[in-house]
């Protein structure tokens, strides 16, 4: 195995990676590796030295998980020192060469960290939560297709590999293939080039769970769209289980065939929210534990826990900066270290401060109206689009839920809300005029202008 095959292999390795974890972990932990060399099944990775022993203990079998899925089965990662990884050259490899496998197009390896047990419930996620654990533990019978939607950083893509990781533990031998709308999209791209299509075909449908990461990229890719119909359709009829994820519902994905779209609406669909102060806690409680971390006083992750609302990525990341830090300064993570890092390092995730009340009034100065009209029952051509655009912005800068928007927009339903936000997407799409000003009005609401 050459020096180019290496590097190919390290690519896609970096690839899963970086898809696993949280940005933040990314950049701090995993992206300065660089791979140097290899013996026989194992590949030796450079960490720099104030960061090795904290990968080896916290990442070492995700980059094992990673290295199988690029290099075949047995495939391992050892982190050497800078500079130990040179005497190993790609010449002087000697047996146990593993390689990509032939079968077909490869999945992604489900990362082992990511398990029930390691998720934590709430009322924002407990019906999806639910849901794919059925499945897993009865796939083709429960819930098919099992549809889970909510936006980024919610925990949608943990609950897909918590899937796998049950059944390739438990299945008796059921098949799992985890992938990406994107993936499935190159790679059937890929086989119609090379003419290996029986080969994807068979990859994709001679499976008995199949699980798809955000299936909203499916969209508009005509060809694509269709052999995935059929993808589905074939899985579907044989009895096999389809868990799929989406940052939208069904009913939202307008780009995509109705075809797909009333599949996709014919199992559960399950949506997962943003996480409440008690479920963020808990959320961070629970990740010091995995990860055996210690020292890390209650009190920062409670300030984490109020300070990062944004999503469960952002809360992670904002963790790892805080205890990194205090590691690499050597001062206890205390509520006064973490106030200081989150202040400095993530000025973007200080506290939304913008209330809904506060969002009405700065609208009605905007469009020269009352808050009592823009609240009103009345359907009036100069009170709809205000109307639209302040529950629009309601919706995006103050976390509030679509109920409690309608109840301060006199009383209207989650729907209305719902409708508002899209029709005001919609419009600033391809109105500029509209996009400039719900553009200029967000900004002024979340600087405190």
């Amino acid at each position: 195995m050459s020096q180019d095959d290496i590097s190919a292999a390290w690519r896609q390795i970096r690839r899963e990676l970086q898809r696993s974890v949280t940005d933040s972990a990314w950049n701090i932990w995993l992206a300065p590796l660089e791979a140097k060399g290899r013996e026989g099944a194992t590949l030796l990775v450079e960490a720099p030295d104030a960061q090795r022993a904290w990968v080896r203990s916290n990442f070492a079998r995700l980059l094992d998980a990673c290295a199988a899925a690029a290099l075949g089965p047995g495939a391992t990662v050892r982190l050497v020192a800078p500079g130990e990884g040179e005497s190993h050259a790609p010449s002087s490899f000697r047996g146990g060469d593993a390689r990509p496998l032939a079968a077909g197009p490869a999945g992604v390896p489900p990362n082992p960290r990511l398990t029930f047990d390691q998720f934590v419930i709430g009322d924002a996620n407990r019906l999806a939560h639910a849901a794919a654990l059925a499945v897993a533990e009865m796939p083709g019978l429960a819930y098919n297709p099992l549809f889970v939607c909510g936006p980024p950083g919610l925990g949608k893509t943990h609950l897909l590999h918590a899937v796998a990781n049950y059944v390739t533990a438990y299945g008796d031998g059921l098949t799992v293939r985890h992938t990406t709308a994107e993936a499935f999209t190159d790679q059937f791209v890929g086989a119609l080039q090379s003419h290996t299509i029986e080969r994807f075909k068979a990859a994709y449908r001679g499976v008995d769970v199949l699980l798809v990461d955000d299936v909203q990229f499916l969209q508009s890719k005509a060809k694509t769209e269709t052999e995935f119909f059929h993808t589905f359709n074939a899985l579907h009829a044989s009895g096999a289980q389809l868990v799929l994820t989406s940052d939208r519902p069904p009913r939202n994905l307008d780009a995509l065939e109705d075809r797909l779209r009333e599949r996709f609406e014919a199992g559960l669909v399950a949506e997962v929210r943003p996480p409440d102060h008690a479920m963020r806690a808990a959320i961070l409680r629970k990740r010091v534990q995995q990860d055996a971390i210690t020292g890390v006083e209650d009190g920062a992750l409670e300030l984490i826990a109020a300070r990062v609302d944004a999503n469960i990525r952002a809360l992670e990341g904002a963790l790892i900066r805080v205890i990194a830090f205090g590691s690499l300064t050597g001062r206890p993570v205390s509520e006064a270290l973490a106030e200081e890092v989150l202040r400095g390092l993530y000025p973007e995730l200080t506290p939304r401060r913008r209330s809904i009340r506060d969002i009405q009034e700065r609208i009605c100065v905007e469009f020269g109206i009352s808050v009592d009209e823009l609240v009103s029952p009345s359907r009036a051509g100069n009170l709809a689009w205000p109307r639209q655009v302040a529950m629009y912005l309601a919706r995006e800068l103050t976390g509030a839920t679509l109920p409690s928007i309608g109840r301060e927009f006199g009383g209207r339903n989650h729907t209305t809300v719902l409708h508002a936000c899209r029709r005001t997407a919609q419009r600033i799409a391809g109105d500029r005029q509209a996009y400039d000003t719900v553009q200029r009005l967000s900004e002024q609401l979340g600087q405190g202008g």
